[in-house]
């Protein structure tokens, strides 16, 4: 398979499937989330971007010049590679652009709104559930190319496939609660709001298998160097645009920093541990 072992490849696949169903753990989390509670999410988030931002500018931009420069040379390997990282940043954002803010998962709400005191009335419980279906096709849509980076990390470095996934985990479980949470109290549904917020995480291996079926006939060093800097940019952009702003909205002035720089000192660890050993 396109100079994939099937291990690696049900690895990478297995470590995709487990991020995308952390959302069903933010459908869990919506029936019973406290609205003062969310300095654990905020750290948590924290740490999804320390990891994610670290990782791209350390690991996967240096490996994509590397292999660009390979095929084109140290020069236009490095031009090429910057361009790729942008352009990964350009699909991510739009993306975002595509999706209305009132729905789009990475318009995080404020903590209060995990409330679970909701207004019933007819009117009402219809306009949340409307909310709740177009919040989890648009936590689908975004799901979709962050499976496929989750997959493509870890097919192409394991060891760095594990923090990654943890990290795109990390930060999958408010986007549950996102869908989960107006279905819950819509329809008055624990399951449905469980089933949808679940749902939603399934695009991420979906992406993955997809991806990977267009994409590995025209692997070699030139497109997994394109694979590489694009995933850099949109795990780059998920941080900046979603995890920081989100992790200092559930919590105070420190938390989103504590957690920032703890997922860039265990992302580092790891990278360090890994080579001694």
């Amino acid at each position: 398979m396109s100079g994939f072992e099937f291990s690696a490849i049900l690895f990478a696949f297995g470590l995709t499937l487990l991020a995308g169903l952390s959302t069903a753990i933010g459908g869990v989390v919506s029936m019973f989330v406290r609205p003062h509670n969310t300095v654990g999410l905020s750290l948590g988030l924290g740490f999804s971007a320390g990891v994610m931002i670290y990782v791209s500018l350390v690991e996967l931009l240096p490996e994509s010049v590397a292999a660009f420069s390979l095929v084109h040379g140290d020069q236009w390997g490095y031009a090429i590679a910057t361009g790729a990282f942008f352009a990964g940043i350009a699909v991510a954002a739009l993306v975002d652009l595509l999706i209305p803010g009132d729905v789009n998962p990475h318009e995080y709400r404020a903590a209060s709104e995990f409330s679970a005191t909701v207004d019933f009335h007819a009117d009402k419980a219809r306009s949340l559930k409307r909310t709740g279906l177009f919040t989890a096709l648009a936590v689908a849509l975004h799901n979709f190319p962050e499976g496929f980076a989750t997959f493509s990390v870890a097919l192409l470095d394991p060891a760095l496939g594990i923090p990654i996934a943890i990290a795109i985990a990390i930060h999958n479980i408010p986007e549950g609660v996102a869908v989960a949470l107006p279905i819950y109290h819509g329809s008055g549904s624990r399951t449905k709001g469980f089933v949808s917020s679940l749902l939603s995480g399934l695009a991420q291996p979906v992406g993955a298998v997809v991806g990977f079926l267009l994409l590995a006939p025209f692997l070699g060093e030139g497109s997994l160097g394109l694979i590489l800097a694009m995933v850099a940019g949109i795990m780059v952009y998920i941080s900046f645009d979603e995890l920081i702003p989100s992790a200092r909205l559930y919590g105070n002035a420190h938390t989103p920093i504590i957690g920032l720089l703890s997922g860039m000192l265990v992302m580092a660890l790891s990278l360090v541990l890994f080579e001694l050993y």
